[in-house]
Order: C-alpha cells, then structure tokens, then sequence
C-alpha cells in the first residue's frame, strides 16, 4: 500500500518537473515578439478587433467579416489579453497552453497503457520533436487544434482500451467538437474509433468490449454537436437577427467553402501525394530515429527470407495499444494526401500517437551501441554545420547570407545572427563532448534545448522589427509625424495590427486599384495632413517616388508612405496579375 502510494507521488513529481521543464522551453522569449507572419497577425488583429469592437461573435479583420477560420483561436487570445492586458503575451498563451495539455495527456497515456517511464519517454519524444516544438511556439491554430485533438484521443483510447470510461469518452467526443469549432480538422478525433471497431471485430488483445451501452455510445455523438453548437447556433441566430447578405455570406462561406469544399477542391499549397514522407523523416527528427527500430527487423527477414519477420510482433498479435494509434495515424497521413493542397502542420496531430506507438520500446533502442552512435554522430554533425555556416557567413559574408540581410531588414546587423548560429552549434558540440556516446541521447537533446532557447532569446529581438513589421510602422509613424492621418493600401494584418494610431482602411480582399483610387479620394479631402501607407507594386507608375518617402523593407516587400503631391493626377494603377499574385503570396516571419 505505502509503496504504491510512493510509486504514485514519484509519478506525479516527475510529471510536474518535466512540465516545468518544458514551461522553460516553451514559454522562452515570450513578450520578446510582436506576431509574425504568416497567420499569427491575422488572428491576433482579428482578436484585437474583437476586444474593441465587444463584437465576439463575428471577426473582422478590419472592416471586413472574416471568415476564413472558426473563432476559437480568436477568442482565447481575447480572452488572455482581457486578463493580462498585454498582446505580446497574450497571443502567445493558447499555443502554450494547448502544448502542455498535449504533453500531460501524452504522459499520461503512457503510464495507463504501458508505464510511467513509457509515459514519460512518450512526452519527452513529442517535446523534441522539431516540427512539435517550432509550431507550439508559434500563434497559429494548429497547436490549439493538437491539443483538441489529443484530448479527444486520450478520452477514446481511455476508454476503448482501458474502459469502459464513459465520461472520458464523452470527454473525448465533446473536445473533438471543441476542435471543429478551431479548425474544422477538430473532426478527425472521432477516427480513432474505426480502427477501434476493427479491433473488436478481429478480437486483439487490449479492446474492451462494454455491454447494453448503445445509447452511452450516443451520448458521444451528442457531446461533439453540443461542442459545436456551443459556437454554430448562436451564430446563425446573430446572423438572422442583422440581416444583410454580408452574414449570410459569412455564414455560408465558413460552413461550407472552408470546410468541405476547400477539403475537395483545394487552391493553395499544392503539393504531390507523396509530400508528407519527407514530414515524417526530418520534421518529425528526432522522433524519427525511432524509425531505426525497423533496421534489426529487416535484417532479421533478410536472413530468413520470410517477409512476414518484417512486421512487429506486437502488430503481428493485434496489440490495440499499437494497433490503435497505428491505424489511427495512417488514417490522418492518408487524409490530407488525398487533396491537392497541403502543409506540413496538417499531420502534427498525429506526433503523440506516433511517440506512444514507439515509446515503449525506447529503452531497448537505447541500450544498442549502433543507436547511441548515430546519435552521437548526428549531434557532431549538427554541431559541426552550424558552427560551420555560422563562421563562413561571418569571415566570407556570401552572396547567400547578403541576401538574407538584406531582405530581412537588417544591414549593419547581419553579424549577430551568425554569431547565433556559432553560440548553438557549440552547444550542440559541448553536449556531445559531456555526455559522449554512452548517453548520446542525452546530449542531443540537451543541444537541442540550447538551440531553442538561443533562438528564443536571441533571435526574438533580432528579428522581431523586420518579421513583425512593428519597425516598419514605427517609421511610418516618425515620418508623417504625430498629427497626421494616415490609409492603408495593400496593407497586411500586420500594418493594421501594430499601426500607431488609428488608421484607414479600403478593404483587404478588394483589388489593389480599387483601394488605391478610394485611398487617393480619402486623401483628396484633407491633403495637409493625410498620408498613405502602401505597397510599392501597389502604386505603379501612379506615385512619384522622388516625393515619396521609403520607410523600408519587410517580410520581401518594400513599403512608402506619400503625401498628394506625389500623386500623379488622374492615374489608376493598372490591374497587374504579377503584382497581385504576389499580394496572395503568404508572408515569410521567419
């Protein structure tokens, strides 16, 4: 009894100090950034609309509905900012926040399934993995969506395979809504009961088979729409009550275009079926290495000429804590292969199934001499390369690292990040010099703790003036002086979002010449003091530039500000496609 009762603290204390652990990790540099582009921005403007307008229901990114996104990634920034009261951290907690609830609920899996030391190998795996860690450090909605979905997964493995648990299946159901209502991806939680209806027709060892429960299996499917509903009802009843074709289009557009229709007919990032193999390889490293564990496999089936030695014994014998996992992550690989259109983050759900499918056979992978040495030779290397880059861009400055410089804004400055990519390749080769082969794992990961928090805390405000755009503003604002007005054209979130007064807006979505001519009559009615703030395609031959001011360059755009004077009279930007295409271009903050 006493020693069960040890066990149990010991569990818990170490799962409060790896928390603690990647607390440090996770939250490193937060308030040191404004958002960066792509979509960090976009939702935060959006959840800044929001805050000022008190209009939650409906976002905006500017005057316009927005609709491209469900709003609960908005609305806990909101919410964050109405209690901290700052947007340099509050944009930044539900990343966070939904980071340390997937690690919890990957340990936590562990433990039930196999061991506290599974469990714990499982959520350091997902920690480090590279894809894992550079997301959840960023605002965007694909580290909420990871978390709603491994909520809904811990909930049904829970209850499939160490149930019956109804309340952590209903659980699971109702957090698979709550990620529909993020992104509409929130849906593919509720897969995991397919491979969980095959291992109870095949009878694998693990699966719990609950008697007389069919409506307690419904019960599941009303928790997910009550999830939805939570946002889906209230919205089409706002949206009847004001009227107007703008809502109703808002309406159709989010239910509909973004969801199942961008799923079939997919218009951007389009990528071959085979994109995500390479994901899997070096996103996923150093989780990936786990994949190694095949190599003995195949020589085993080499040597014997019997294929089926290919295949895991605890696949071979159904065990459903694989199994499930297993087919569950092939399921959502297969997904999003299917479309034309894909990115890397679509399978990052999947990275705590993938640490707990392999977790417990970390040890054994461990203990081989072959493994620590690759490890060893891969944090050499990583060392080695980067340490490498880092003093040819210094002593050689090539026409690569000039580039880079150049577009990023920072000429004079150039130098601190090369001395930063020095600092984390020593770390990596100080970690392999201390920990050596015998604890190899160890040193990679400690070199990899100390390239993220260089990276945090170097690189943030580094680069935080060019990727943000904040520097860009900052200019503006000096330029035109404190008095003045100042409209947008061509804008980005970001112009809006870290302007530093009130400013005019003439549509985001709207062509380029449209918004210029109504900017240009905005301006016509009080020349002395209002200003525009544009894109430099976006002007064509219709501004003078000798009477414009260039308030310099961000995220590979060149942006001016100009009074009336530099207008040419009566010109209109001409509709051009190579301009406009590279408005559509998705920003680069890193």
């Amino acid at each position: 009894m006493n020693t069960s009762m040890n066990s149990t603290t010991g569990d818990r204390r170490q799962l409060i100090l790896f928390l603690l652990f990647a607390f440090v990790l996770l939250a490193a540099g937060l308030g040191l950034r404004d958002p960066w582009p792509s979509d960090e921005p976009r939702f935060t403007l959006v959840a800044k609309q929001m805050v000022e307008s008190g209009d939650w229901m409906f976002p905006h990114r500017g005057h316009e509905l927005y609709s491209d996104k469900p709003p609960m990634l908005m609305w806990m920034e909101a919410a964050a900012y109405s209690v901290i009261g700052n947007w340099r951290v509050a944009f930044m907690l539900p990343s966070l926040l939904a980071a340390l609830l997937t690690l919890g609920l990957t340990w936590d899996l562990g433990r039930r399934l196999w061991s506290p030391k599974v469990g714990l190998y499982a959520a350091f795996a997902v920690l480090f993995t590279f894809q894992f860690m550079f997301q959840m450090k960023r605002a965007q909605i694909d580290p909420l969506v990871t978390g709603f979905i491994t909520l809904g997964n811990w909930g049904i493995l829970l209850h499939c395979l160490r149930g019956p648990h109804w309340r952590a299946y209903w659980l699971g159901c109702f957090a698979a809504g709550l990620g529909v209502i993020t992104k509409g991806v929130g849906v593919l939680a509720l897969l995991m009961l397919l491979p969980y209806v095959i291992g109870r027709f095949r009878e694998w060892p693990g699966i719990v088979t609950p008697q007389r429960s069919a409506w307690r299996w419904a019960l599941g499917g009303i928790a997910f729409l009550a999830a939805i509903a939570l946002w889906l009802v209230p919205m089409l009843l706002a949206a009847k009550a004001r009227g107007g074709e703008e809502y109703l289009a808002y309406a159709n557009d989010i239910l509909f275009r973004q969801t199942a229709k961008r799923y079939a007919d997919s218009w951007s990032h389009a990528q071959p079926f085979w994109y995500f193999g390479p994901i899997l390889l070096f996103n996923w490293f150093p989780l990936s290495l786990a994949y190694l564990g095949a190599v003995p496999l195949v020589a085993r089936a080499w040597r014997s000429r019997n294929w089926r030695d290919l295949i895991p014994q605890a696949v071979r014998a159904g065990d459903a804590r694989v199994m499930l996992p297993l087919l569950w992550t092939l399921l959502i690989v297969i997904f999003f292969s299917i479309p034309r259109g894909k990115r890397d983050v679509y399978v990052m759900p999947a990275i705590p199934m993938v640490a707990l499918m392999f977790a417990p056979w970390f040890g054994d992978l461990l203990a081989r001499l072959w493994m620590r040495r690759t490890i060893f030779a891969l944090t050499l290397v990583g060392g080695i390369i980067l340490t490498g880059a880092g003093l040819y861009a210094l002593q050689s400055y090539p026409h690569a690292a000039q580039d880079l410089v150049q577009r990023r804004g920072l000429a004079g400055r150039g130098e601190i990040l090369w001395w930063m990519l020095v600092a984390m390749g020593c770390g990596f080769l100080v970690s392999a010099a201390i920990f050596r082969t015998r604890r190899a794992l160890h040193g990679l990961l400690a070199g990899s703790a100390a390239l993220w928090l260089l990276y945090s805390f170097w690189a943030y405000p580094v680069l935080n003036d060019s990727s943000s755009g904040g520097g860009i503003m900052r200019t503006a604002g000096a330029t035109i002086g404190a008095d003045a007005e100042l409209g947008l054209v061509a804008w980005k979130e970001q112009n809006l979002l870290l302007a530093d007064r009130p400013v005019a807006e003439f549509g985001f979505k709207r062509h380029w010449p449209e918004q210029f001519t109504d900017a240009i009559r905005w301006q016509a009615q009080a020349p002395e003091k209002r200003w525009i703030f544009a894109l430099d395609q976006a002007m064509g031959r219709c501004v003078d530039r000798s009477r414009a001011s260039k308030v310099g360059t961000a995220n590979r755009r060149d942006w001016w500000v100009f009074r009336a004077d530099a207008v040419v009279a009566g010109c209109v930007p001409a509709e051009d496609d190579a301009a406009e295409a590279a408005s559509d271009q998705p920003d680069d903050g890193n």
